[in-house]
Protein backbone atom coordinates (compact mmCIF):
# COMPACT_ATOMS: atom_id res chain seq x y z
CA UNK A 1 0.00 0.00 0.00
CA UNK A 2 1.40 3.18 -1.08
CA UNK A 3 0.23 6.86 -0.11
CA UNK A 4 1.40 9.34 -2.54
CA UNK A 5 0.06 12.36 -4.89
CA UNK A 6 -1.33 12.04 -8.32
CA UNK A 7 1.27 11.49 -10.78
CA UNK A 8 -0.67 10.87 -14.03
CA UNK A 9 -4.37 10.55 -15.84
CA UNK A 10 -4.30 6.95 -15.06
CA UNK A 11 -4.40 7.95 -11.43
CA UNK A 12 -7.12 10.63 -12.08
CA UNK A 13 -8.81 7.86 -14.10
CA UNK A 14 -8.59 5.27 -10.96
CA UNK A 15 -9.82 8.17 -8.86
CA UNK A 16 -13.34 8.36 -11.27
CA UNK A 17 -13.69 4.82 -10.82
CA UNK A 18 -13.64 4.54 -7.36
CA UNK A 19 -15.93 7.66 -7.25
CA UNK A 20 -18.53 5.72 -9.45
CA UNK A 21 -18.40 2.81 -7.03
CA UNK A 22 -19.17 4.58 -4.47
CA UNK A 23 -21.80 7.54 -5.17
CA UNK A 24 -24.74 7.95 -3.41
CA UNK A 25 -26.64 7.24 -5.98
CA UNK A 26 -25.01 3.55 -6.90
CA UNK A 27 -24.63 2.09 -3.58
CA UNK A 28 -27.92 0.61 -1.34
CA UNK A 29 -29.31 2.75 1.65
CA UNK A 30 -27.57 0.00 3.93
CA UNK A 31 -24.48 -0.02 2.72
CA UNK A 32 -24.66 4.54 2.65
CA UNK A 33 -25.85 4.00 6.55
CA UNK A 34 -22.81 1.27 7.44
CA UNK A 35 -19.99 2.42 5.07
CA UNK A 36 -20.80 5.94 3.97
CA UNK A 37 -21.08 7.48 0.35
CA UNK A 38 -19.79 10.16 -1.82
CA UNK A 39 -22.39 12.78 -3.05
CA UNK A 40 -20.22 14.56 -6.00
CA UNK A 41 -19.63 13.53 -9.61
CA UNK A 42 -16.49 15.11 -10.81
CA UNK A 43 -15.90 16.29 -14.40
CA UNK A 44 -13.30 14.45 -15.40
CA UNK A 45 -10.91 17.80 -17.10
CA UNK A 46 -12.11 19.94 -13.55
CA UNK A 47 -10.45 16.92 -11.67
CA UNK A 48 -7.39 16.73 -13.71
CA UNK A 49 -7.13 20.33 -14.02
CA UNK A 50 -7.40 20.48 -10.11
CA UNK A 51 -4.55 17.68 -10.02
CA UNK A 52 -2.27 19.98 -12.07
CA UNK A 53 -2.41 22.63 -9.36
CA UNK A 54 -2.51 20.82 -6.46
CA UNK A 55 -1.71 16.89 -6.99
CA UNK A 56 -4.75 15.08 -4.82
CA UNK A 57 -3.23 12.72 -2.29
CA UNK A 58 -4.31 8.75 -2.98
CA UNK A 59 -4.10 5.35 -1.66
CA UNK A 60 -2.44 2.98 -4.03
CA UNK A 61 -2.56 -0.93 -4.29
CA UNK A 62 -0.08 -1.73 -7.12
CA UNK A 63 -1.48 0.71 -9.44
CA UNK A 64 -5.15 0.19 -8.83
CA UNK A 65 -6.23 3.77 -7.00
CA UNK A 66 -7.87 2.33 -3.56
CA UNK A 67 -8.50 5.84 -1.74
CA UNK A 68 -8.25 9.38 -2.65
CA UNK A 69 -8.46 12.25 -0.78
CA UNK A 70 -9.41 15.42 -3.25
CA UNK A 71 -6.96 18.80 -3.27
CA UNK A 72 -9.35 21.34 -4.50
CA UNK A 73 -7.47 25.30 -4.68
CA UNK A 74 -10.39 28.14 -3.71
CA UNK A 75 -9.57 29.14 -7.55
CA UNK A 76 -11.80 25.72 -8.59
CA UNK A 77 -14.83 26.24 -6.49
CA UNK A 78 -16.87 27.67 -9.10
CA UNK A 79 -16.06 24.51 -11.03
CA UNK A 80 -17.86 22.33 -8.74
CA UNK A 81 -21.48 23.72 -8.15
CA UNK A 82 -22.58 21.19 -5.90
CA UNK A 83 -19.38 22.64 -3.67
CA UNK A 84 -20.68 26.81 -4.40
CA UNK A 85 -22.44 26.79 -0.86
CA UNK A 86 -19.58 25.62 0.83
CA UNK A 87 -17.06 27.78 -0.90
CA UNK A 88 -19.85 31.04 -0.22
CA UNK A 89 -20.25 29.81 3.20
CA UNK A 90 -16.16 29.78 3.88
CA UNK A 91 -16.41 34.26 3.04
CA UNK A 92 -18.81 34.71 6.04
CA UNK A 93 -17.45 32.26 8.08
CA UNK A 94 -15.04 32.99 11.57
CA UNK A 95 -12.26 30.89 12.81
CA UNK A 96 -9.79 31.94 15.29
CA UNK A 97 -10.93 34.97 15.63
CA UNK A 98 -10.53 36.98 12.29
CA UNK A 99 -12.74 35.97 9.10
CA UNK A 100 -11.82 32.04 8.28
CA UNK A 101 -10.83 33.54 4.31
CA UNK A 102 -7.87 35.62 6.13
CA UNK A 103 -6.22 32.44 6.91
CA UNK A 104 -4.18 30.42 4.21
CA UNK A 105 -6.86 27.77 3.13
CA UNK A 106 -8.12 24.83 0.95
CA UNK A 107 -10.62 22.54 0.71
CA UNK A 108 -10.59 18.31 0.68
CA UNK A 109 -13.31 18.27 -2.19
CA UNK A 110 -14.11 14.38 -1.61
CA UNK A 111 -12.58 11.17 0.47
CA UNK A 112 -13.57 7.88 -0.30
CA UNK A 113 -11.37 4.59 0.40
CA UNK A 114 -12.43 1.45 -1.65
CA UNK A 115 -14.60 -1.11 -0.09
CA UNK A 116 -12.02 -4.33 1.35
CA UNK A 117 -10.02 -1.38 2.33
CA UNK A 118 -11.88 0.03 4.70
CA UNK A 119 -10.62 -0.55 8.82
CA UNK A 120 -7.08 -0.19 7.75
CA UNK A 121 -6.25 3.79 8.46
CA UNK A 122 -5.73 4.48 4.79
CA UNK A 123 -7.97 7.48 5.72
CA UNK A 124 -5.92 8.89 8.40
CA UNK A 125 -2.49 8.14 6.25
CA UNK A 126 -4.07 10.02 3.57
CA UNK A 127 -4.59 13.25 5.58
CA UNK A 128 -1.37 12.97 7.33
CA UNK A 129 -0.08 12.76 3.50
CA UNK A 130 -2.15 16.14 3.17
CA UNK A 131 -0.83 17.29 6.16
CA UNK A 132 3.22 16.55 5.42
CA UNK A 133 2.48 18.20 1.46
CA UNK A 134 0.44 21.37 1.75
CA UNK A 135 1.03 22.42 5.74
CA UNK A 136 4.00 24.31 4.98
CA UNK A 137 1.61 26.58 2.47
CA UNK A 138 -1.98 26.28 4.16
CA UNK A 139 -2.55 26.56 7.58
CA UNK A 140 -6.42 24.98 7.14
CA UNK A 141 -7.83 22.04 5.25
CA UNK A 142 -11.40 22.46 5.14
CA UNK A 143 -14.51 20.35 3.94
CA UNK A 144 -18.16 19.88 3.90
CA UNK A 145 -19.75 16.71 5.07
CA UNK A 146 -23.36 15.33 4.79
CA UNK A 147 -24.76 15.23 8.14
CA UNK A 148 -26.04 11.94 7.15
CA UNK A 149 -22.99 10.16 6.87
CA UNK A 150 -22.10 9.41 10.15
CA UNK A 151 -19.09 7.12 9.27
CA UNK A 152 -16.99 10.14 7.42
CA UNK A 153 -18.08 12.90 10.24
CA UNK A 154 -16.38 10.30 12.90
CA UNK A 155 -13.53 9.43 10.75
CA UNK A 156 -12.88 13.39 10.23
CA UNK A 157 -12.91 13.87 13.51
CA UNK A 158 -10.87 11.36 14.63
CA UNK A 159 -7.91 12.81 12.59
CA UNK A 160 -8.04 15.92 13.52
CA UNK A 161 -11.36 18.33 11.96
CA UNK A 162 -13.67 20.35 13.99
CA UNK A 163 -17.23 20.94 13.47
CA UNK A 164 -16.83 24.93 12.69
CA UNK A 165 -20.43 25.19 10.78
CA UNK A 166 -23.66 23.52 9.76
CA UNK A 167 -26.39 24.56 6.99
CA UNK A 168 -28.94 23.19 5.41
CA UNK A 169 -29.26 23.39 1.44
CA UNK A 170 -32.65 23.84 0.70
CA UNK A 171 -31.69 22.54 -3.29
CA UNK A 172 -31.13 19.03 -2.06
CA UNK A 173 -33.04 18.67 1.00
CA UNK A 174 -29.51 18.18 3.35
CA UNK A 175 -27.95 19.52 6.18
CA UNK A 176 -24.24 20.19 6.22
CA UNK A 177 -21.14 20.05 8.66
CA UNK A 178 -18.60 22.24 7.83
CA UNK A 179 -15.37 20.67 9.29
CA UNK A 180 -11.67 21.78 9.04
CA UNK A 181 -8.40 20.84 10.36
CA UNK A 182 -5.95 23.70 11.39
CA UNK A 183 -2.33 21.87 10.91
CA UNK A 184 -0.78 24.11 13.15
CA UNK A 185 -2.77 22.56 16.04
Amino acid sequence: MTITTVQSEADVQGILALQQANLRKNVSVEVQVDQGFVTVEHDPAILSRMNLAAPSIIAKDGETVVGYALTMLPEFGADVPELLPLFGLIDTLQYDGKPLRDHAWYVMGQVCVAEGYRGQRIFDRMFQHHRDVYSDRYQVLITDISANNIRSLRAHARVGFETLHEFYDPAIGETWVIVLWDFQK
